[in-house]
């Protein structure tokens, strides 16, 4: 059973992350981008949580929680460089 269970989440990663890069090359805006980026570091971590749960160890434990806090940031960063772009010219 749980071979079966990693080669669909393995399958079901790999889409996802295909799609992520995908949407980081075309993406229309830097919005896009940035939303894409931040949910291929979200399947890395969920890559990296599968793989702690299947060899049952926890060295990769603050590798996840490095990613997701620099994820969070980068996010959060952007969108007040977004939201501070968007609210001068309307000053003026």
């Amino acid at each position: 059973m749980m071979p079966v269970v990693l080669a669909v989440t393995a399958v079901i990663f790999s889409l996802a992350a295909a799609g992520a890069i995908i949407r980081i090359a075309r993406g229309p805006s830097l919005l896009d981008r940035v939303l894409a980026a931040d949910v291929l570091l979200a399947i890395l971590a969920g890559a990296l949580c599968i793989d702690m749960a299947v060899n049952r160890h926890l060295n990769n434990l603050m590798l996840v929680v490095a990613i997701s806090v620099i994820g969070f940031i980068g996010s959060v960063t952007v969108a007040r460089f977004v939201a501070d772009r968007r609210v001068k010219p309307n000053e003026s």
